[in-house]
């Protein structure tokens, strides 16, 4: 992330020179360097997260897969004991 560098003292003389107060000059410094040290989110944030979100989900698709290999193994061992269990009778 870039830095921005603001001279808060400049800006609120070149307000003044254009005839703004020195309370509303100073307001408005504030609020501008506030706005301009606000952390965003940038381009390179949001790919870095994408690429987080695709392995997580291609995570998931690999535990779900197995938990469903998982079930489809003890339904055939049920099915299979059953089966057993049924002949003898």
């Amino acid at each position: 992330m870039s830095t921005i560098t603001f001279d808060k003292l400049a800006y609120i003389d070149h307000l003044k020179s254009a005839g703004i107060s020195d309370d509303q000059a100073r307001a408005h410094a504030v609020a501008l360097d506030s706005a301009l040290h606000e952390t965003v989110a940038t381009q390179a944030d949001v790919q870095r997260l994408e690429s987080k979100i695709e392995l997580q989900e291609r995570d998931l698709k690999i535990w779900f897969g197995k938990m469903m290999a998982w079930q489809l193994t003890a339904i055939a061992a049920l099915l299979a004991i059953a089966t057993a269990a049924i002949k003898l009778l």
